[in-house]
């Protein structure tokens, strides 16, 4: 008789993998970028200096490399939503709310975006009501998340209450 596998593992590993490699690649090209402008103004300032780091990891100087980082930056994050989209597996959340919908610019907090709290509800009294507020810096578009709000049941989930739920009131009534 023939072996059965040894063991489950991921049935789509080099796609987990890839899309791993792909929004990791993206953060730390868009993270470059602040930094890199404070340091050619420190740099220009001060004395020449040799720096101990290997080549492949300097920040680049010149302003023109910092706006092709941020662009590779975007392709690399817009290439993670079309992998996904194309084997239809789905991104995480917090995965999903580190990428701008409508640029796909990486957004991190103080440098490409703002995130602010607010809470609409009268005096701000419904603490149920508070809303993250995530600006971007690139293309100006806000995008809301709930903040501690449970998340909504799935629809196989609320219908199967909800037929429940309909026939006892039915029987309530009588």
């Amino acid at each position: 008789m023939a072996k059965g596998k040894a063991g489950g593992g991921v049935q789509n590993r080099a796609i987990y993998s890839r899309m791993s490699f792909l929004q990791q690649a993206a953060v730390a090209l868009s993270s470059i970028g602040p930094r890199s402008a404070d340091s050619s103004s420190a740099n220009a300032t001060n004395t020449p200096s040799v720096s101990n780091q290997p080549a492949s990891t300097k920040i680049p100087s010149d302003p023109g490399s910092v706006t092709s980082l941020d662009g590779m930056s975007r392709r690399l994050a817009t290439d993670l939503r079309a992998v996904s989209l194309k084997t239809r597996i789905r991104l995480k959340p917090a995965v999903k709310q580190t990428i701008c919908k409508f640029c796909d610019s990486i957004l991190i907090d103080g440098g490409s975006s703002t995130s602010t709290i607010e809470n609409k509800s009268k005096g701000a009294k419904k603490p149920w009501a508070d809303v993250l507020v995530r600006k971007c810096h690139t293309c100006g578009r806000e995008r809301r998340y709930p903040v501690s709000a449970a998340r909504p049941r799935r629809k196989t989930e609320r219908g199967l209450e909800g037929s429940g739920a309909h026939l006892q009131k039915q029987n309530h009534k009588g």
